[in-house]
């Protein structure tokens, strides 16, 4: 039988797994869509803003066999559990959900080690708010059985999205904060990681996602400065630094994600197991 994979929010890592499975029947939505023909990367798409539910879903859904979503939560919660949620719960044939949740739910553990036992604390807003829908999801599967997986995932990054990409455009940087660290992934692994959850479910599930090497981001530009044969931007340091409150609180939590589970679990090994094998892979492309 087909894998028919339907995703809330079909973005970067969604299009990783079109990409790798292109014999699956993949849908998914969009907060908008222009002119027809409503679809990216030959992937039909259906409109889907977070406020009412998809028109005719159960109708146009009875094949669904998996879903994926990686809508992120707002104040007012997670839109695809508050709006959709009670009716993928009547879909019948469905074996596999995954929610694309975030290692920001940890907090900070001041460089030290998070595996899917340890304790939630959110130190920011999006943590808190990401916890929140794990919570929900969760609920969903102790309540009525759906089978949910959540996965808690560190910085992305791949073709088009990488410090190779920033450093051509100016926007790198080279921020310093003693004793930093954060884990990455990079999509292609990440959308292995997914598909390998697909194919043996375990509902109820937690798995960290990350590569090999937690690393100080600015080593991480360093590197990349490296391939590219040019002089990395000047270091400075984070106190003193000019960064937006965004930025800046991708600096509030430093520690390194315990990846064990998805090894032993999923049968995970990595194509890109650090940022080197990764970036040094798209510096072709850059």
């Amino acid at each position: 039988m087909v894998t028919s994979l339907f995703c809330f929010g079909f973005g970067y890592t969604a299009g990783e797994i079109a990409r790798l499975q292109p014999d699956w029947r993949i849908r998914g939505t969009k907060r908008s869509l222009t002119a027809p023909p409503n679809e990216k990367e030959g992937v039909p798409l259906l409109q889907f803003d977070g406020q009412a539910p998809i028109t005719d879903f159960l109708k146009i859904a009875q094949d669904i066999s998996h879903i994926l979503v990686s809508v992120p939560p707002g104040e007012g919660g997670d839109p695809v559990y508050r709006v959709m949620g009670e009716l993928l719960c009547r879909l019948p044939n469905l074996k596999w959900v995954g929610y694309l949740s975030t290692t920001g739910v940890y907090g900070d553990l001041g460089g030290g080690a998070a595996t899917e036992e340890t304790p939630c604390n959110p130190s920011g807003i999006r943590g808190q708010r990401r916890l929140d829908a794990e919570r929900a999801w969760t609920s969903l599967y102790q309540e009525q059985g759906l089978p949910v997986h959540i996965f808690r995932l560190p910085g992305i990054y791949g073709p088009g999205r990488n410090q190779l990409v920033s450093l051509k455009s100016g926007k790198a940087h080279r921020i310093v904060k003693e004793g930093h660290v954060f884990s990455r992934i990079h999509v292609h692994d990440l959308a292995r990681i997914l598909i390998a959850s697909m194919e043996k479910p375990h509902p109820g599930a937690v798995y960290n996602v990350a590569d090999e090497r937690a690393a100080p981001p600015q080593d991480v530009v360093t590197y990349a400065a490296e391939l590219l044969g040019i002089d990395p931007p000047p270091y400075q340091d984070f106190d003193t630094a000019e960064m937006s409150a965004m930025a800046r609180s991708f600096y509030s939590d430093s520690k390194t994600i315990v990846n064990k589970k998805i090894k032993e679990e999923l049968g995970i090994s990595f194509k890109y197991p650090t940022y080197k094998e990764g970036l040094k892979s798209l510096s072709g492309e850059a």
